[in-house]
């Protein structure tokens, strides 16, 4: 289950293209130190776009982390800021220094994608599912489970490649956040929890939790 190989995903090539301009003005006006020390910032903004290969589990009932991360709540989701009906909810906090690409919590159909426009709380904050973010339902075999990307106050562009009707595997990638933001991922009540709060996670990677079968 470890990365294979690291590649950068297409949406850094502006980001670095306009960190890159003051590196090839000093290369031809500066210093040769001047030019090495403005290559830090493209080469950081590179990294931030990091995509590595990982291999997920493929047992039914899992539940994969959607993304790198700190766990900052599992257990009963929030009146406040659920999707209607009973669940779980495990709630991760990526820094800038985590990879930022998103993946599917589980295998499915993708039902619906519902971009809610918000504020740009920082993300670590109570209140920051006001924000803006896309939330992701699949339906796992009649099971639903959403995901919800969320900005921070940094990450001020959601990133969602899914739509509906879009079949996916356990830890495929639907997207990124960009520059520090927090997932949400909501699951059935009946649901058992894998992880607690204060662990780190590996998208794709982590069993977060596991599903019972839908009711027949």
């Amino acid at each position: 289950m470890s990365n294979r190989s690291v590649s950068i995903d297409r949406a850094a090539f502006p980001f670095v293209a306009i960190a890159a301009v003051p590196m090839v003005l000093a290369a031809v006006w500066a210093p040769w130190w001047v030019t090495a020390i403005l290559a830090a910032l493209p080469i950081a903004i590179a990294l931030f776009f990091r995509d590595p290969e990982r291999t997920s589990p493929r047992d039914w009932a899992s539940v994969l982390a959607p993304a790198d991360g700190q766990v900052m709540h599992a257990g009963d989701a929030s009146a406040e800021e659920t999707p209607p009906g009973r669940w779980l909810q495990i709630t991760i906090f990526l820094s800038v220094l985590d990879v930022h690409i998103n993946r599917t919590p589980v295998s499915g159909v993708v039902t619906r994608v519902d971009y809610h426009p918000g504020t740009f709380r920082p993300a670590y904050r109570h209140d920051a599912f006001k924000n803006e973010r896309s939330e992701i339902w699949v339906d796992h075999d009649g099971v639903p489970v959403v995901s919800r990307q969320i900005v921070g106050m940094l990450a001020r562009r959601v990133v969602c490649r899914v739509k509906p009707g879009d079949a996916l595997s356990a830890g495929e990638r639907i997207g990124l956040m960009k520059f520090g933001s927090r997932m949400d991922v909501f699951v059935p009540a009946s649901s058992r929890l894998q992880v607690r709060v204060g662990e780190q996670v590996t998208a794709g990677v982590t069993v977060i939790a596991s599903l019972e079968p839908a009711a027949k």
